[in-house]
C-alpha cells in the first residue's frame, strides 16, 4: 500500500488554512512527489466556500480525524483454514508463511476458531503411548490426508475416535494385541502383509490401510467387503502413514472456539491494549457483517501507517485535525507561535512572522522555480487578502504585500478589488446558520499556566448583526465553554471598515480587572484598534492568565 501524504490546516478552517493546502498540495505533485492529497480538518467556512466556488476550484477531503484505524496496518490477504482442512494441512501453512496463528472460517467467512502453532504442537507431543495411539479423525480427511484410494467402504464428515494399530508383526501376536478392543474403534496399518489383512478384515475393524501403493488380492478385498470393513490404499510407507493418519484430525475437532476480534474501523490503541492485555498471539479484524478482513498480531503494531501529514497554518496539535499527534508529521508551513510537538526525526519547518501562511507557500513557488497557474495564484492570494483583511491587519509585512503583487500579476486581478468583493460576499454573522456556527467557524484553542481558552473570530462590515444575535452568541459561548472545559471562552467581532473589534467573553468574571480595554456592559469589550487575534489579542490574553 502505498502512503498517501495529506496537506492540511487546523480544526475549523479559514480561508488561508484551506487555500493554503489546496496550494501547497498542489506544489508537492508538480515537484514530483506521489499521492499528495489536499485536505481540511472541518467544514470550510461561508468565506472559504465563495472564494473556491468564485474559482472553480473543487473542496479538499475532508478529513475529521486521522487517528490511526485498526484497517491501516492490516494485511489483506490473510492466510485461513476451512474446517475440513486437516491439521496436516495446517502445519504446511504454517511452514510456508511463516505464521503462528490460522483462522478457521465457515463457509461465510466468520471466524468460527482459531489453531495456534503453540498449542497444536503442545496437543501432538502427548507423553502418554496409549493417548498417542488415539486418532479423532473423519474418513474423508483421513483419505485426503493420506492422498490415499478408498477401494472399500464410503466416506464422509462424521468425526470418528478410532485407536491406530500398525501390522507389522506374526499374524498372531497381532491378533492377540488387538483381541480386547472394540473393532469400530481400530484402524490398522499394514504394508502387503496378506495374513494381517485377513486378520484385521475377520475382526471386522473399522478401516484398514494399505501403504506403499501394493493392490490388494481381489478375494481380500470381496471378504473386506463382505465384512463391512474400509479398505484406503496409500503410496505412502507405513512410518510415513502412521504419522500423517495422526495429522489427519479436522482442524474444526481441535481449533479453540474462542476468538478475539475487532472491527477493522476501530481505533489502533484499542487493539493494542487486546494484543498486550487478552494474551492472545493474533487478533481478527472482521468487517461490519463479522467477515474476517485480517490478521492482527503484536508485529503488527510496527507496521507504518498509510499516510501522513504536512501541516499549513498551524504547528500545535491541539489545533490540528484530531488523531494527529499519532501520525508522522513530515513537514510544517505557518505563521503563528511556535507551539509544536516534538518529531521523531528532522523534519522541513517553514516559519515567518508574516500574515498569511499563503505568503509562505507562494515563497515555496518562487523559491522552486515555479509559477503557479492562474487558479493557484488567485487561490493564494484570496488567502492573503483574508489573512491580513485587506493588508489592514497588524500582522501584514511588506513581504505579504510584495508576494500579493507577484500573484496579481499572475492571476491577472486587482488585489484591492478581489478583497473587498470577498468580505462583501462573506462579512456578516448573518451568513452563518446560527450562532454556534458563527462562534466555531474560526475557534482556536489556547493554554497558558495549566489553563485553556478558546477565541473565535469574524470578520463584519458593521456591528448591527451582532447586537442583535449578542444573546445566541453569549448562549453558544457558554455550551462551547462547557463542553470543552474552558477557562473562558471569547469571540472576536472584527469590523474591516473601523478597523476595530468587539469581544464577547463568557467563563471568567474577573477579566474586567485586567482587560485594560472599555467595558461597554457585562461580557462585552471594545477594542479599538484591534484587528488581529494572533498578533494583538491572544497574546493580551495570555499575559492576563499568566498573572491569575
Amino acid at each position: 500500500m502505498e502512503r498517501v501524504v495529506y496537506v492540511i490546516g487546523h480544526r475549523n478552517p479559514d480561508t488561508d488554512s484551506v487555500a493554503s493546502a489546496i496550494a501547497y498540495a498542489a506544489l508537492k505533485v508538480r515537484q514530483g512527489m506521489e499521492n499528495v492529497v489536499a485536505a481540511m480538518a472541518g467544514p470550510p467556512n461561508h468565506q472559504t466556500r465563495f472564494v473556491l466556488e468564485k474559482l472553480g476550484i473543487p473542496e479538499p477531503v475532508y478529513l475529521p480525524d486521522v487517528h490511526p484505524k485498526v484497517r491501516d496496518i492490516l494485511q489483506r490477504q490473510p492466510i485461513t483454514l476451512s474446517p475440513l482442512d486437516s491439521v496436516y494441512e495446517s502445519l504446511e501453512k504454517f511452514h510456508r508463511h511463516q505464521v503462528r496463528s490460522l483462522p478457521v472460517l465457515d463457509s461465510q467467512g466468520v471466524p468460527q476458531g482459531v489453531i495456534s502453532l503453540l498449542k497444536l504442537s503442545e496437543s501432538l507431543l502427548l507423553p502418554c503411548p496409549e493417548q498417542q495411539r488415539l486418532i479423532t479423525t473423519t474418513l474423508a480427511a483421513l483419505t485426503r490426508t493420506l492422498g490415499g484410494n478408498l477401494i472399500a467402504g464410503t466416506t464422509d464428515d462424521a468425526p470418528l475416535s478410532l485407536k491406530l494399530f500398525v501390522g507389522a508383526m506374526h499374524e498372531e501376536s497381532f491378533s492377540e494385541r488387538i483381541g480386547g478392543i472394540n473393532p469400530e474403534q481400530l484402524l490398522v496399518i499394514t504394508g502387503n502383509l496378506r495374513s494381517i489383512q485377513e486378520a484385521a478384515i475377520e475382526k471386522k475393524v473399522r478401516m484398514l490401510v494399505i501403504t506403499g501403493g501394493h493392490p490388494v488380492d481381489p478375494d481380500v478385498l470381496d471378504y473386506a467387503r463382505r465384512q463391512g470393513v474400509g479398505v484406503l490404499i496409500t503410496p505412502h510407507d507405513t512410518a510415513t502413514a502412521a504419522w500423517l493418519t495422526r495429522l489427519s484430525t479436522p482442524v474444526s475437532l481441535v481449533a479453540e472456539g474462542k476468538v478475539v476480534t475487532i472491527g477493522t474501523g476501530e481505533p489502533l490503541y484499542k487493539l493494542r491494549q487486546k494484543l498486550l492485555v487478552s494474551g492472545e498471539a493474533a487478533v481478527f479484524a472482521v468487517e461490519e457483517g463479522g467477515t474476517l478482513a485480517g490478521v492482527a498480531t503484536k508485529s503488527s503494531l510496527l507496521a507504518p501507517l498509510p499516510f501522513a501529514l504536512i501541516l499549513v497554518d498551524h504547528n500545535e496539535t491541539g489545533q490540528a485535525v484530531p488523531g494527529a499527534d499519532a501520525v508522522e508529521i513530515i513537514e510544517v508551513i505557518d505563521h503563528h507561535k511556535l507551539g509544536n510537538s516534538h518529531s521523531d526525526t528532522p523534519i522541513p519547518f517553514f516559519t515567518a512572522p508574516v500574515g498569511s501562511t499563503c505568503t509562505l507557500v507562494a515563497m515555496r513557488y518562487r523559491d522552486s522555480g515555479l509559477e503557479p497557474d492562474r487558479h493557484m495564484a488567485s487561490l493564494l492570494l484570496a488567502g492573503i487578502l483574508s489573512d491580513t483583511v485587506i493588508f489592514k491587519s497588524p500582522t501584514t509585512t511588506a513581504l505579504d504585500r510584495e508576494v500579493a503583487r507577484w500573484l496579481e500579476s499572475v492571476a491577472k486581478l486587482d488585489a484591492s478589488a478581489f478583497g473587498n468583493e470577498i468580505f462583501a460576499a462573506s462579512s456578516s454573522l448573518r451568513a452563518y446558520p446560527s450562532a454556534r456556527d458563527a462562534v466555531t467557524a474560526d475557534f482556536k484553542i489556547f493554554s497558558q499556566e495549566g489553563k485553556t481558552i478558546g477565541i473565535g473570530q469574524v470578520e463584519v462590515v458593521g456591528f448591527q448583526d451582532f447586537y442583535e444575535m449578542k444573546a445566541d452568541l453569549l448562549t453558544a459561548l457558554t455550551e462551547l465553554r462547557l463542553k470543552d472545559d474552558l477557562f473562558f471562552a471569547g469571540l472576536m467581532v472584527t469590523d474591516i471598515t473601523t478597523e476595530s473589534s468587539l469581544f464577547l467573553v463568557e467563563g471568567y468574571t474577573r477579566i474586567a480587572h485586567f482587560m485594560n480595554y472599555p467595558q461597554l456592559e457585562p461580557h462585552l469589550f471594545e477594542l479599538k484598534g484591534v484587528m488581529s487575534r494572533k498578533k494583538q489579542m491572544v497574546p493580551h490574553l495570555l499575559r492576563i492568565l499568566a498573572k491569575q
